[in-house]
């Protein structure tokens, strides 16, 4: 996996271990991605709520052509990257 994958948006909180997991998943790997903060941010916030149901469940990832995922596993996120780059 290269930087050349698609940007990924990631909500999360600084608490959170499994969003640490998502993000160091991601630098290893020099996927591009965006922190949002969503206790920082209410509008991100009201995004994960939207998402999930009315929770704020973090990592919610949300992908280059508008999806998005609650908590991934390293592999989900690993299929959804190489689905987006064929």
């Amino acid at each position: 996996m290269s930087s050349a994958n698609p940007t990924i948006t990631i909500y999360g909180a600084y608490w959170c271990p499994d969003c640490r997991r998502a993000k160091q998943f991601l630098g290893e790997h020099q996927i591009a991605y965006t922190w949002v903060d969503i206790e920082q941010d209410p509008a991100a916030a009201a995004f994960v709520e939207g998402v999930n149901g009315g929770n704020q469940t973090v990592p919610t990832l949300l992908y280059s052509d508008g999806s998005a995922e609650t908590n991934p596993s390293i592999g989900q996120v690993k299929a959804k990257l190489e689905a987006l780059s064929a």
